[in-house]
């Protein structure tokens, strides 16, 4: 038990040394980040429809 008390001691201690970032850098990273993801689904959106497109012509070739 007191291997348990330790590790939850220690976590917050470690935690008193982590340098927090500001309210303002918060926001913009996560600004940052939503227009990453943003941007990726878009791309990739692009991308299954293209390749859905491409199959779509594939199997309606008739040999």
């Amino acid at each position: 038990m007191t291997h348990i008390t330790d590790y939850f001691h220690e976590a917050i201690e470690e935690l008193h040394h982590v340098r927090w970032p500001t309210r303002q850098q918060a926001v913009r990273l996560s600004i940052i980040v939503i227009i990453f993801v943003a941007c990726t689904s878009i791309a990739f959106g692009v991308v299954d429809f293209l390749l859905a497109q491409l199959v779509k012509i594939m199997l309606s070739v008739t040999y």
